[in-house]
């Protein structure tokens, strides 16, 4: 079984729709939810689905192995970043090499980097006037946004849409994506076979 541990900070959609994909699944697991926000609605969803939860300090993963040696105890083969807003430091990106996955509101290399997230993404993209956006998988390396891109999707942005309109465009592209992306990539890296 391939232990997933999802990160996230805030409420969790994508983490969910991750969850409920991988239930019952023949070979993957998700088996912690980490979040760095005590608030983090995702806390919620980890009591409702019975996977185990941790809150972490930025001493826990920045200044210590503490993180890392959790991660180790409970014996996770793959990190998904599901809106997990720290930057992943490098002690993690070399215990799991191309084993971080993270999805992005926009069209990479367009809108990443600090301070790209959220709403901060959509707003830029509706002032620029862009004519489309998506979303975007990719490795995780040491700089926000900049891994190898795994799989994007887009959709087309029309003058009437709002930042919100975007935003939801966006988020239906996420929930449609993510889980089946984190399956086939897994599926590979671990030369899985399904019968």
């Amino acid at each position: 079984m391939i232990k997933l541990a999802i990160l996230a900070s805030g409420g969790g959609s994508n983490a969910n729709q991750i969850i409920k994909h991988f239930q019952n699944h023949p070979f993957i697991s998700v088996v912690l939810i980490v979040t760095n926000n005590p608030s983090a609605m995702v806390l919620n969803l980890a009591t409702i689905s019975r996977i185990p939860d941790i809150i972490i300090t930025k001493d826990d993963i920045y200044k210590s192995d503490t993180f890392l040696q959790t991660l180790k105890e409970k014996e996770i083969d793959v990190i998904i970043l599901a809106g997990f807003l720290w930057l992943i430091p490098s002690n993690l990106i070399e215990a799991y090499p191309d084993k971080i996955l993270n999805i992005h509101p926009s069209l990479l290399p367009k809108y990443g980097g600090k301070g790209m997230y959220g709403h901060h993404v959509h707003d830029a993209v509706k002032t620029n006037g862009e004519q489309e956006s998506g979303m975007t998988i990719h490795i995780v390396n040491k700089e926000y946004d900049d891994g190898n891109i795994i799989f994007q999707e887009k959709c087309s942005i029309t003058e009437s849409m709002s930042s919100e309109d975007i935003a939801k465009e966006v988020l239906k592209l996420e929930h449609k994506n993510y889980s089946k992306i984190i399956e086939q990539y897994i599926s590979n890296v671990y030369k899985i076979i399904k019968f």
